[in-house]
């Protein structure tokens, strides 16, 4: 079963973070996704960019409107995401402990199945 795994956390902290902050830990983050990729079996992981960044699309009834951000004021925002390819919900879980253990300033990691609709090398 392919599980995402999504970070949430203020991105102020992270934003804040010195380069060398920064870069232990994204090599933290790595050690840990290691065993995963070496096994074939961790998919596509993205740090996305601050909500600054963002765009919204919202459509209602007729009416498409575009504004910048994201679609919500939040306390915590999506930071990234990764897709991993689990025997259980219970492996996908120890996943994520081990990713929040190399992360200071993890806040929450949200484990979801996915559902595949356009299939990969990981959904084979």
């Amino acid at each position: 079963m392919l599980y995402a795994v999504f970070c949430y956390n203020n991105e102020n902290v992270t934003n804040d973070w010195s380069k060398e902050q920064d870069e232990k830990v994204m090599r933290d983050l790595a050690a840990v996704q290691s065993k995963y990729a070496e096994a074939g079996r961790l998919g596509p992981v993205a740090r996305l960019m601050p909500t600054t960044t963002a765009t919204t699309l919202r459509h209602s009834h007729s009416d498409t409107i575009v504004i910048d951000g994201p679609f919500a004021e939040t306390k915590e925002q999506l930071l990234g995401f990764y897709v991993i390819d689990c025997a259980s919900v219970d492996e996908a879980l120890d996943f994520a402990r081990d990713l929040s253990s190399a992360n200071p300033a993890a806040g929450s990691y949200e484990i979801r199945p996915l559902a595949i609709y356009k299939p990969s090398e990981l959904a084979s």
